[in-house]
């Protein structure tokens, strides 16, 4: 394997970034292109392929509510979609609780207030154009409103590797940033439209999940007995652990993509973090990691399903919440990016990161316009559905027209 020229980052070397990010923006892509091809030549079919019940729930109301249904698309999006979300929070996990973790201590500071800024940004704007032109004849003040808080890592990471390099210090800080914004995004959607909140109670589930295998095999990860230790590093108790939790959050109506993070901090982990998505975590055998592994090869094919599933755009949708969109991805977020690094540096005396300045945030803020992979799964729950969650889409999409726009404007 060749060797990463270092680059500084805050006192630390920089890191190599895995290969993998590329491989899932390449099948996110690939899907929704060719859901895009299929919605714009046989809408019928491509429809009815995807809400087509695949099998029945055979579960009382008090389980699962009466709309839910196992299709391609829910089984992705609430199922499949979790391990994209588990590898996100132990990324930001270990940021912010490992030893040398960017986000430790006074590190987090910046980070932080510049991800609240991205986010009350999106809200502020998104709020404000829909109230200035009619969306929807169906829609309230401030639907949809939780769709702009989510961005996409993965399509930032990669316009953002040509935009700032491969060496730069800007990239670490961009992935911060972006998965802060998800996590955030995916929260807010299940506390803003919760079905039932008696079905809040299912959340004891995954406090029961957690509590158990940390104390049946987590917390004896570091202790005196050999035997311990080797009982502590099996996968199969956090795997139950993670089945349980998952089934526990998505009964109580919040996102099933959320169902894993709860089990994240009870698994035995590494010392040190490495850096996000590092290169170097592919040595390491601690259970966190080895669960990672297990889930990026498969990854690369749920992307696609959801690219597939999510992803497929009407060419003929574009109306004006097509425009409320773009204006809460292009002007909102990085106007709110800037103004909480303004107010981390100027009012807190937080500094930027080495080898980060001005011209390094602009792009990082314009970088955050890239909006698609959590607003999608916001659209079917933050919108009343038919054209106006079509045209939302179509905005979706041409939010990545900016990837383009950057790297040329890079290149000149």
């Amino acid at each position: 394997m060749a060797k990463a020229k270092p680059v500084r980052i805050a006192g630390e070397p920089m890191y190599r970034v895995s290969n993998f990010i590329r491989h899932f923006a390449r099948a996110l892509l690939l899907g929704a292109l060719i859901a895009t091809i299929w919605v714009n030549l046989s809408p019928a079919s491509y429809y009815d392929t995807m809400e087509r019940r695949l099998f029945p729930l055979p579960f009382p109301d008090w389980f699962v509510a009466d709309h839910v249904a196992a299709t391609l698309i829910s089984l992705t999006s609430d199922g499949l979609m979790a391990l994209f979300f588990f590898l996100l929070g132990k990324e930001l996990w270990e940021a912010n609780m490992l030893e040398r973790g960017a986000l430790h201590g006074r590190r987090g500071g910046l980070p932080f207030l510049a991800t609240l800024g991205a986010i009350c940004g999106a809200v502020l704007v998104w709020l404000l154009v829909s109230s200035l032109i009619e969306t929807a004849e169906e829609a309230a003040f401030g639907t949809g409103w939780a769709v702009p808080i989510g961005g996409d890592v993965v399509l930032s990471y990669v316009v953002g590797r040509h935009v700032f390099g491969k060496g730069s210090p800007a990239l670490h800080l961009l992935l911060l940033i972006a998965i802060g914004a998800d996590l955030a995004g995916l929260l807010a959607l299940g506390l803003a439209w919760p079905e039932q909140p008696a079905r809040l109670i299912w959340l004891t589930l995954p406090a029961l999940a957690v509590a158990g295998v940390w104390l049946l095999f987590g917390r004896h990860a570091r202790g005196d007995s050999e035997r311990e230790r080797q009982e502590a590093l099996h996968l199969w108790p956090y795997m139950l652990a993670g089945v349980l939790s998952w089934i526990g959050v998505a009964a109580s109506g919040l996102p099933g993509a959320l169902g894993l993070l709860p089990v994240i901090p009870v698994i035995p982990h590494a010392h040190r973090a490495f850096g996000l998505f590092a290169e170097a975590e592919e040595l390491l055998h601690d259970p966190l990691n080895r669960l990672a592994h297990l889930a990026v090869k498969p990854l690369v094919v749920v992307l696609f399903l959801f690219g597939l599933t999510r992803g497929g755009v009407d060419l003929h949708a574009f109306a004006p919440t097509t425009l409320t969109v773009l204006a809460a991805f292009w002007i909102g977020k990085p106007l709110g990016l800037l103004m909480g690094v303004m107010l981390a540096q100027r009012l807190l005396g937080l500094p930027l990161p080495a080898g980060i300045g001005r011209p390094e945030i602009l792009r990082l803020a314009a970088l955050l316009g890239l909006g698609f992979t959590v607003p999608l799964v916001a659209l079917e729950t933050g919108l009343p559905g038919g054209a106006m969650t079509e045209a939302a889409r179509m905005g979706l999409a041409l939010t990545l027209l900016l990837g383009p726009a950057l790297w040329l404007l890079h290149r000149r």
